[in-house]
């Protein structure tokens, strides 16, 4: 089974994160569609068999625009970094109502020496939070089990980079899971070697991926009262 992803794959975000410029993409635009962005198409197609048979709701949309795939354009309005592309690849798994209402997702990343594959509620608003967070106080066995199984943990990281110092106001500073109140985000993710990115068995580790996030997920949309 050919790779989806190769060398040339890697080669060409590692240049672009150091020609980070519009001419220079302009005139290697042709290697970004045969490399990174047609190759992530593939991929999102083939996994579409395997993430409906977990759930009916989530699509995996591989259109350029509108669908799974993140624009490679970087939006610098508000930024101080001012470089026009980002210097990774990324695809969300979405709900079907995700325009309509806040909704977890799963999600895969290409980058050289950073890929990794996660699934869960990136940045949400408070009054998200807020629900997720009530949602684990009332339902901490489902809890414990979809985020805290042994063998969940072993392969995934519960997101921290964001985290509250101090137990979010009106929740109990005794619960037993009082550091997941305290997360910003609800994200597990995992780490993937580029060799495993860029080898021929991508799509069984991505496919096996799904199914063991699919649990944390469904606990998600049921916080937020979404199908799964």
């Amino acid at each position: 089974m050919a790779a989806y992803f190769t060398d040339k794959s890697f080669k060409f975000l590692r240049d672009l994160a150091r020609h980070n410029e519009r001419a220079w993409f302009h005139d290697h635009r042709d290697d970004y569609e045969a490399h990174v962005r047609a190759p992530f198409q593939r991929l999102l197609v083939d996994l579409q068999p395997e993430l409906h048979a977990l759930s009916p709701h989530y699509r995996a949309e591989p259109k350029p625009v509108g669908g799974s795939l993140f624009r490679i354009h970087r939006d610098t309005r508000f930024a101080n970094d001012k470089s026009p592309y980002k210097s990774w690849q990324g695809a969300r798994l979405f709900h079907e109502r995700r325009k309509q209402v806040p909704a977890p997702s799963f999600y895969i990343h290409l980058q050289p020496g950073r890929c990794f594959v996660g699934a869960g509620l990136w940045h949400p608003d408070t009054q998200t939070q807020r629900r997720v967070r009530q949602f684990i106080v009332d339902n901490p066995a489902s809890w414990k089990a979809a985020a805290h199984a042994p063998g969940f943990r072993r392969r995934y990281t519960l997101e921290d980079s964001e985290m509250l110092v101090r137990p979010p106001r009106g929740f109990p500073p005794d619960f037993e899971f009082i550091d997941d109140l305290k997360h910003r985000n609800f994200v597990a993710s995992r780490d993937i070697e580029d060799r495993v990115m860029g080898g021929p068995r991508l799509r069984q580790v991505l496919a096996k991926d799904l199914q063991s996030l699919a649990p944390f997920v469904d606990y998600l949309c049921a916080a937020l009262d979404l199908e799964f």
